[in-house]
């Protein structure tokens, strides 16, 4: 493994002494008159607290290492000064050109977000910058052929995005050249490594030429980020900011202590009686999961729609554009990542740098110091029993490894932009505080404010009812001790949330029947239908949505699955029910009383009746008859 930094080497964090105040807007940052305009486009009213340290220092060309909370404006943060670097290049010099700036990232899904963002800041400079994205799919959701991706590249753009996996494919094949790469980011650093790309970066590194400007940038600071910095980086600058409440908006962050059942009862009295308000993401343990909830929420015909890894990547990408339409208000999605790295870590000699598991989860700064609990059981991912996958059994180990490496491109409590999500719902407590972090931030981004509400399995609760029982619970109260105990050093408060469980308790019936109708059985059909049907979607109908773009926008996620036994009469909740204000969350309004006969005729029924009686001597009710116009004597004496 090639070494820029010497061992002995420590790296110098910025003096913030002699910083320059925060820049109450972009002009005073030195940038190109077309970039500033893409940004006033953007609507940036004023740079961040990461943009506003870092785009300094990287038009100094210095190497960064930041950390910064998600939803920062981390992207930003070094778009706009590569962007700036390759302006004055080009203004300067009329060389051949070549690829100035390879941009690193995890997941498919954040490789398009950074590509869309690096198009949206040079959108007034397009015919002097050029970027590719090296995902293996093309705006209209087609799968772009490898020939065309190479004859892109060989066309030298100046900005090139890929994951770590498609960065190291054209590198050993000689499709394009970082010869004369100027500039290096890996964004969301701390997931490149865990995701199990070490090889793939150690091949980069190889490529990569001395003296290249390096970005590292991450939620937080752990072992993988140390790592990759000694890998690429010279004596980096450190920005460890930490915004304030009033700079980000801030997460009110909330426990509800409830039994395993309960946690199904109480989504479901919050989603039906409508308590939380606008779109929500559910963070659950594992697929399985997944899709139990969706069909328990099917069942009141609460729409949701599931986030799988098992999906195509388009798919997956139209959950999310959907989503941030507000097509859906509720997104189910897994953390597996973190379940899938314990159960390699048990059973297999892993690099050092790579996570073994929850334990190893280097998050936020104490954390690194071992204060998340033990990791848990290799099948902490699993629901006991009933709720258990016929995948999650460990004598399908080998296939489990590979389905690791197939979806570990794919992550959903990082990288993802959500937008306007008001609620992040960890209906599964994670398995260590790193993971929490990334869940909470989903919400609250960009100065906005938002929500986390977790529920936590007391350990007197753990395994009273295995319908529903997950192992991971077990160890609820350790992890949020330490939750608690690090968003306390950031001045943040974990509050209890306390339910009026009495009136929440007349739902339960009602809730025990949902449950037993979502078996184990019907899991299994749900994922295996939707995953056909997805796959349709993807093959067969991708020419047709090439021809039709407009159709794309119909296309739904949030479809009822019908695996599960449907119960009508649970859709509507009865009125005895409801507590005092329940019907107004409900509603919205009073609705009035809707009887179950009707009270008026219905027009075409009465036509018909009309229609029968002809002929037969009888006149409609209310017209009076004449007995002697009607009286027949025929064959009477």
């Amino acid at each position: 493994m090639k070494r820029k930094l010497d061992e002995d080497d420590v790296p110098m964090a910025v003096d913030t002494t002699h910083a320059s105040k925060k820049p109450s807007n972009f002009n005073s940052l030195g940038l190109d008159s077309r970039l500033l305009q893409a940004v006033a486009q953007q609507n940036f009213s004023a740079p961040t607290l990461v943009q506003s340290r870092a785009i300094p220092l990287a038009l100094e060309g210095k190497d960064i290492l930041a950390r910064s909370k998600t939803g920062s404006g981390k992207t930003a943060a070094y778009i706009l000064p590569i962007l700036q670097s390759i302006l004055q290049k080009t203004s300067t010099s009329t060389t051949h050109k070549t690829t100035s700036a390879l941009i690193l990232v995890p997941t498919h899904e954040l490789a398009k977000q950074v590509s869309d963002a690096a198009s949206n800041f040079s959108a007034f400079c397009l015919k002097d910058i050029r970027a590719v994205n090296l995902n293996p799919l093309s705006a209209t959701k087609k799968k772009i052929p490898e020939s065309v991706q190479r004859s892109l590249l060989a066309e030298a753009p100046d900005i090139v995005v890929a994951t770590p996996a498609r960065a190291s494919l054209y590198l050993q094949s000689s499709a394009f050249s970082v010869e004369k790469l100027a500039h290096l980011v890996i964004d969301e650093a701390d997931l490149i490594l865990s995701y199990g790309h070490d090889d793939d970066l150690q091949i980069i590194a190889e490529a990569v030429p001395k003296g290249v400007q390096t970005i590292l940038l991450s939620a937080t600071l752990s072992t993988e980020v140390n790592t990759l910095k000694g890998l690429f980086c010279r004596n980096p600058a450190v920005l460890d900011l930490q915004e304030t409440v009033d700079d980000g908006g801030g997460v009110s962050q909330y426990t509800v202590r409830c039994a395993e059942d309960a946690k199904f009862l109480l989504a479901y009295v919050i989603f039906k009686l409508k308590l939380i308000k606008g779109k929500c993401i559910i963070f659950v343990a594992d697929i399985d999961r997944c899709y139990r909830l969706k069909l328990f929420f099917e069942q009141f015909g609460i729409k949701s729609c599931v986030l799988n890894s098992e999906l195509p990547v388009n798919s997956r990408v139209h959950v999310v554009e959907e989503f941030n339409k507000n097509v859906y208000d509720i997104i189910i999605a897994s953390d597996e990542h973190e379940v899938l790295d314990v159960r390699e870590g048990r059973h297999s000699k892993k690099s050092k740098t790579a996570i073994d598991g929850p334990s190893a989860s280097h998050g936020d700064d104490d954390a690194t110091n071992g204060e998340d609990p033990p990791s848990k059981s290799p099948a902490s991912s699993t629901t006991h029993d009933d709720a258990a996958s016929d995948s999650a059994k460990p004598a399908d180990l080998k296939k489990q490894r590979k389905k690791s490496k197939e979806s570990k491109e794919y992550g959903i409590s990082r990288g993802i932009d959500f937008q306007n999500v008001a609620c992040v719902l960890n209906f599964d407590l994670p398995t260590s505080s790193k993971s929490y972090t990334h869940r909470i931030g989903r919400t609250a981004r960009a100065g906005k404010t938002g929500m986390a509400l977790s529920f936590v399995v007391p350990a007197e609760h753990y395994h009273k009812h295995k319908p529903t029982t997950l192992s991971s619970a077990q160890h609820d109260e350790e992890v949020l001790d330490t939750i608690m105990r690090l968003q306390k050093k950031k001045g943040k408060e974990v509050k209890d949330y306390h339910f009026d469980m009495k009136q929440v308790e007349s739902f339960r019936y009602r809730m025990n029947d949902a449950l037993r109708a979502v078996t184990r059985v019907a899991v299994r059909e749900a994922r295996t239908r939707e995953l056909r049907q997805e796959l349709l979607n993807s093959e067969k109908l991708k020419r047709h949505f090439e021809e039709n773009p407009e159709d794309l926008h119909h296309l739904r996620h949030d479809g009822e699955l019908r695996a599960a036994r449907i119960q009508s009469h649970l859709r509507h909740i009865p009125e005895y029910l409801l507590p005092s204000n329940g019907k107004k969350g409900i509603a919205g309004e009073d609705i009035g009383f809707v009887g179950l006969r009707k009270n008026t005729d219905n027009r075409i029924r009465k036509a018909r009746m009309q229609n029968r009686m002809k002929g037969k001597g009888k006149k409609p009710a209310g017209r009076k008859s004449d007995p002697l116009k009607t009286f027949n004597a025929k064959g009477r004496h």
